[in-house]
């Protein structure tokens, strides 16, 4: 069922599990199809999620509507997500299409900048009840792996200011996450998370998960991160299923076949990305 997932996440917050968060891919069905699926089956909400720029090949009203397809098939929430929202023009246009969730992403700017443009994304989204994200700390995106110098550790006493200009409805914050993969092991820093929580209750969102290791992606829930993010695993995962089925399957020629198969393998990964937010049974 199609939701805005906020009262869940405010839930996962206070009850120490989250909802994972799915990049979809442009709206590629069989990647949508396996979030619903391993949802439904585990008992867990879950928000399929969407980059603008994974949007180009079909369009983001095409991933708007096979996500509300997919998500009215199911009785678990589904939510419809915008993720790094660069400017109040692409979070309007995705609300007009539909979207139940969205993202601003100011993390580039200055405090005071990145708080505006939020403001002015809250103003409008409140009206229509669509919760909003917000971020601080730029969250670097790893080129093939080489990693970057690290330079999106916030400092807490930031997270302050910015919440005293703003207030999102959740809130991703830079604690030596990155997007891609991680070269090594990432210096995660929960002491930033732990400082954060005591001066504010804002469901916290992990961008950056795959190839996180498992014990720090808990340690983070348990300290407020409400919301995890998947992509890069996602998306090299679904195409490695279709390889092998590409390669093993007597598919003789039925693309269905193969999708059919690259999805119900992706959905047993989806399985595990719930098992460790701790979301299955929630609902």
């Amino acid at each position: 069922m199609l939701t805005n997932n906020l009262e869940l996440m405010q839930r996962a917050s206070r009850e120490g599990f989250a909802i994972p968060a799915i990049n979809t891919q442009g709206g590629n069905y069989d990647i949508i199809r396996a979030c619903c699926k391993a949802a439904q089956e585990m008992r867990s909400p879950i928000i399929l999620a969407h980059y603008v720029a994974t949007g180009a090949y079909s369009g983001h009203d095409w991933f708007v509507q096979v996500a509300r397809w997919c998500a009215e098939k199911v009785d678990v929430p589904v939510s419809i997500h915008l993720d790094h929202g660069d400017s109040f023009e692409t979070c309007m246009e995705m609300l007009k299409l539909g979207f139940t969730s969205l993202m601003i992403d100011g993390s580039t700017h200055p405090i005071e900048e990145n708080a505006a443009m939020t403001n002015e994304v809250l103003r409008v989204a409140k009206c229509f009840g669509v919760p909003v994200e917000a971020e601080i700390g730029e969250l670097l995106r790893l080129d093939n792996g080489v990693p970057m110098e690290n330079k999106n550790i916030v400092d807490p006493d930031e997270v302050r200011h910015f919440l005293e200009l703003c207030r999102p409805d959740t809130l991703a914050i830079g604690i030596g996450n990155a997007h891609g993969y991680y070269r090594g092991k990432p210096e995660i820093h929960l002491d930033v998370l732990e400082a954060v929580r005591r001066f504010t209750d804002i469901p916290l969102v992990l961008h950056g998960c795959t190839g996180m290791e498992e014990s720090v992606v808990r340690d983070a829930i348990q300290l407020g991160v409400a919301k995890i993010n998947f992509g890069t695993e996602i998306r090299y995962k679904y195409v490695q299923h279709y390889q092998e089925a590409l390669e093993q399957m007597d598919h003789q020629g039925h693309s269905w076949k193969l999708s059919q198969a690259a999805s119900d393998a992706l959905a047993e990964d989806i399985k595990g990305i719930i098992r460790l937010s701790g979301s299955a049974g929630t609902v």
